[in-house]
């Protein structure tokens, strides 16, 4: 049906060209659209930090530190369903393996670990909810690290 219809549309404006007579001329149409989403979530909060503080080299257990993000579904759907993503930093390693750069010495990091919880879910349309971020570093990986300040910067991303 589809095709009958573009068919017409285009045996219409190709007789209709030809019936004038005229020298054609041309003309540009912008074509756009924007389709939402049927969950359409975004981030309520825009920034969040995971201070780990002060790290002692003797540090014996894993220092462990998390901050929060609220974000909200609207859109056509009652019930909307959404993913996290982070992109594992400025200075990852490799995948699920970020690591903090040392503030002047640029062949130095401090690795740390990411978790996002809940990564997947659905949740009702309007309601808000929480992402909680959980950083992690262990003793070894500060054992392992000159002194100083170390910073990261990680993007994450809300889908859809």
């Amino acid at each position: 049906m589809l095709r009958r219809r573009l068919l017409r549309v285009l045996v219409v404006l190709v007789c209709g060209a030809m019936s004038h007579g005229a020298v054609a001329d041309g003309g540009l149409v912008s074509v756009s659209a924007t389709v939402l989403s049927k969950s359409n979530c975004k981030f309520r909060t825009s920034a969040a930090a995971l201070p780990f503080g002060t790290l002692d080299a003797a540090l014996s257990s894993d220092r462990v530190v998390s901050a929060t993000l609220d974000f909200r579904c609207q859109g056509s759907a009652p019930i909307a369903s959404f993913m996290f993503s982070s992109d594992d930093g400025l200075n990852e390693f490799g995948p699920n393996r970020p690591r903090m750069k040392h503030a002047t010495d640029s062949n130095e990091y401090l690795p740390y670990s990411l978790g996002l919880s809940p990564a997947t879910g659905t949740i009702g349309k309007g309601v808000t909810g929480t992402l909680t971020l959980t950083g992690t570093v262990t003793p070894a990986d500060v054992a392992a690290s000159i002194a100083g300040s170390f910073s990261d910067t990680v993007t994450l991303t809300l889908l859809p």
